[in-house]
């Protein structure tokens, strides 16, 4: 870690001055916006035209243009130093500009839905310029069975800002409130427990560390059980209620339909996960003999199989390792890559004090996209690397092929671009692999891969879709309710050959996606549609490339489903998840012919 900012090389840092040159134009730019979101109410009287319409509308997307650039630049200055008051101070200010957007813009959706098809397609031919706003318009029109009056719109609106507090909540109450004591590490120091740390420690070699971090973390959070139950009942319970002011038939709908998605696929997901659980069994089996243990814990699940350390990769490497493993995808894929992460400034590189941890790729219309890393030369950091540029290539393709309102892609393709990439480097690094430990240390990273994304959070899912299920009948949502019902599912995902340990009961307290409201399930349909897409890739070739450069433009063009027809991906059927289980299966499979070789 860098101790300031300065001592990172240039070449290695973003440069947001390419936003805005200095604060003073930014607070301009803020003040103007501000003064146009207080005015566009006014455009509610004009809406009986088509003239009027396309004026809001045009209004409207260049609000969230402007917002969308001021946003990048306080919310990516504010995560390069943490500790800066002033950066936080202006990144909420801005967070405050979308409240402000939410409540100014309550009658347009209300507005578009009362309009008659009739009246509607006459507008489309007066105002053609209309047609680049369709895409808008229908999904506006989707929600009339759902949209109120103009006053409970309008309230709805207003109460918005405090609305999905329970998160914050409980982040801050696990994050800065709750302490976990202390373990002995490894060498026998007496080290703070934290959340953070906690995976590190359950990931440790020696067995008695991982035991001590699983059963230290669990006591704390099961002592204030009864808050974090009374949180999570207190947000279904408005997730329940908004879904039924909006008429829709559960919560799971209500959030899907925003997703442009079924509930079938969710369901579909579930099913077929909960029912193929035997490579999973078999991984936990292979795990089990590999570590040499009679009875193998939860606290056992994080540990590595292979032991040997990995060779250091400097970033230069990195670079390198990733433009050849994604040269499948073509070389204006690669060329395009090749200049954000050497040349324009992509990249924000290395750790350094007060810096945002963790990795993510953002950006808006009108900047490139941002890719924040910690990198320290693991080969982890490599496959973030890659996970990320997926990302900002997928934003790099959508935003150059459609006009703003059409650029950005929805979450529930999100993932795919990005686990492209990481299987495509995981292929390349496979192929290329002559030393043994490194070749079972990259299985073991696919494997975990797998087991990470398609089955724990589809063993999430299923515990979101149980607990909504249950408020929804009346139950409460109790401690020892949530409890009982995460510890008999867990048993159930992990099978007769780990020990289920009393403890992992608790463990929804500390898992803070319970609180996204249905998301974590795309996790696990993005994965399986990731793995069929490099099959295709790999078997298919340039042809099936194009496909999937398609897929890449389409942002929010058309719907997710639809989006992912164009690269050949049918999210209704069951194969595609079937699929990805047979993916996982072959790296465990692989693994067992290395390790039976010794």
């Amino acid at each position: 870690m860098y101790d300031t900012r300065d001592q990172i090389p240039k070449s290695c840092k973003w440069d947001l001055t390419e936003l805005f040159p200095d604060s003073e134009s930014f607070e301009k730019a803020f003040s103007k916006l501000k003064e146009q979101i207080a005015a566009f109410p006014a455009h509610q009287k004009d809406l009986t035209s088509a003239g009027g319409l396309l004026l809001c509308i045009k209004d409207y997307f260049d609000i969230r243009r402007q917002l969308s650039k001021l946003y990048e630049f306080a919310a990516r200055q504010s995560d390069l130093d943490l500790s800066d008051n002033a950066h936080q101070a202006v990144a909420a200010r801005v967070r405050m500009l979308y409240n402000d957007l939410s409540s100014a813009c309550y009658f347009l959706t209300p507005a578009v839905i009362r309009i008659p098809q009739k009246r509607m397609d006459a507008w489309y031919k007066e105002q053609p310029e209309l047609e680049s706003y369709r895409r808008f318009i229908d999904g506006c029109r989707r929600y009339k069975p759902h949209t109120l009056d103009e006053k409970s719109e309008k309230l709805l609106a207003d109460l918005s800002f405090c609305m999905d507090t329970h998160e914050t909540v409980r982040s801050v109450f696990a994050d800065a409130d709750l302490t976990f004591g202390s373990i002995r590490d490894a060498e026998g120091n007496r080290v703070p427990l934290t959340d953070t740390n906690y995976v590190p420690f359950l990931m440790s070699s020696d067995r008695k560390v991982r035991q001590a971090a699983f059963r230290t973390l669990y006591k704390t959070y099961g002592q204030y059980g009864n808050t974090f139950s009374g949180l999570l009942d207190g947000f279904v319970k408005e997730k329940i209620a908004l879904a039924k002011v909006r008429a829709f038939g559960n919560s799971l709908e209500a959030s899907v339909f925003d997703d442009e998605v079924p509930s079938a696929i969710y369901n579909n997901l579930v099913q077929t996960v909960r029912t193929n659980l035997d490579p999973l069994f078999r991984y936990y089996a292979l795990k089990k003999r590999m570590l040499g243990f009679s009875a193998l814990h939860l606290y056992d699940i994080y540990a590595p199989l292979i032991t040997s350390q990995s060779r250091p990769y400097p970033y230069e490497e990195a670079v390198e390792l990733v433009l050849k493993a994604l040269r499948p995808l073509g070389k204006d894929y690669v060329d395009t890559l090749r200049r954000g992460l050497t040349k324009e400034g992509w990249v924000d590189v290395y750790p350094s004090k007060g810096k945002r941890g963790g990795a993510y790729s953002s950006g808006c219309y009108d900047s490139k996209p941002y890719i924040l890393l910690n990198y320290q030369d693991r080969f982890d950091d490599v496959s973030t690397l890659a996970h990320e540029a997926g990302h900002s290539m997928h934003s790099y393709y959508s935003r150059k092929a459609n006009l703003p309102q059409n650029s950005e892609y929805t979450i529930f393709v999100a993932e795919v671009a990005s686990t492209v990439n990481e299987l495509l480097l995981s292929n390349y690094m496979l192929k290329n692999c002559t030393d043994r430990d490194m070749k079972l240390n990259l299985l073991d990273e696919r494997m975990n891969t797998f087991k990470g994304t398609l089955y724990r959070q589809t063993m999430f899912a299923e515990f979101e879709q149980l607990i909504h299920r249950k408020a929804e009948a009346g139950e409460p949502l109790t401690k020892d309710a949530l409890c009982e019902a995460y510890y008999e599912l867990n048993r159930h995902y992990f099978g007769k050959d780990v020990v289920c340990d009393k403890q992992i009961a608790c463990e929804w307290m500390r898992i803070p996606h319970f609180y996204y409201n249905f998301y974590v399930y795309k996790y696990a349909t993005c994965i399986s549609a990731a793995s069929a897409i490099v099959k295709r890739i790999e078997t298919e070739g340039e042809p099936y490339v194009q496909k999937y450069l398609a897929f890449l433009s389409c942002g929010d063009s058309r719907s997710p489903l639809e989006s992912l027809k164009v690269a050949g991906i049918d999210m209704t059927e069951p194969d595609v998840i079937l699929a990805a289980i047979e993916d996982f299966s072959d790296a465990v499979e692989q693994f067992e012919k290395e390790v039976s070789h010794v």
